[in-house]
């Protein structure tokens, strides 16, 4: 006897997803979510591990998800559909332009950056998202006092990000990471990414950093 596994059925749900082209620029967030909240945004939303477990122990938060694989977006756009949450928000676009273009200043409370593409290859690293030019663009977002946390399993992803930020001193001091609602014990944030990671016994890197004001 045979047994067919059920192909889940992925849905749409139009309260979930963001179309890039209809976005306002400067992106209205208070107007995307239908109030004023603190705003998390998250650079690569996968899965949408994160999102879901965070936007349900933060209902007072409104999150908001960038991410490039159509397969992942939609999958998390389900996810958080099927749950039912109102307080998250996901798009498919890239992430770079999006942040650059879309964020207006000082509207963001928080950026999540959790096991992005390493581009392990010297020839990539221009492809890596947590460079000098897109951190200066977060640095831009971010309300006065807001965080950038960082995770990664790749070690020469981790100092390269270090070293950016060591040549943004003035505009940044690294803060305590702080945990996110799903991470469990041992673990730093709890995604997908970093539990698969553990099993296969790589090390994890991670660095939070705080938004200092503007020099006057």
């Amino acid at each position: 006897m045979t047994v067919c596994a059920r192909k889940r059925i992925v849905r749409d749900y139009e309260q979930v997803s963001v179309q890039a082209e209809t976005l306002s620029v400067p992106l209205d967030l208070a107007a995307l979510f239908g109030r004023v909240a603190p705003v998390h945004v998250e650079i690569g939303s996968g899965k949408g591990t994160f999102l879901l477990d965070q936007a349900q122990a933060h209902p007072e938060c409104d999150f908001l998800g960038v991410e490039w694989a159509n397969r992942y977006y939609r999958y998390a756009v389900d996810r958080m559909g099927r749950w039912g949450l109102t307080n998250v928000r996901l798009i498919r676009t890239d992430a770079t332009a999006f942040v650059r273009q879309s964020l207006g200043d000082e509207t963001v409370e928080a950026f999540h950056v959790y096991f992005p593409d390493p581009w392990p290859k010297k020839r990539h690293h221009k492809r890596r998202f947590f460079q000098d030019q897109n951190v200066e663009q977060l640095w831009r977002a971010l309300r006065p006092g807001g965080v950038v946390q960082f995770v990664t399993d790749h070690e020469p992803y981790y100092q390269s990000a270090r070293e950016v930020i060591a040549r943004q001193a003035d505009r940044w001091q690294e803060v305590p990471f702080e945990r996110p609602a799903g991470a469990a014990e041992g673990e730093i944030v709890g995604t997908n990414y970093e539990r698969k990671y553990r099993v296969e016994s790589r090390a994890i890197y991670a660095l939070a950093v705080g938004k200092r004001p503007a020099m006057q």
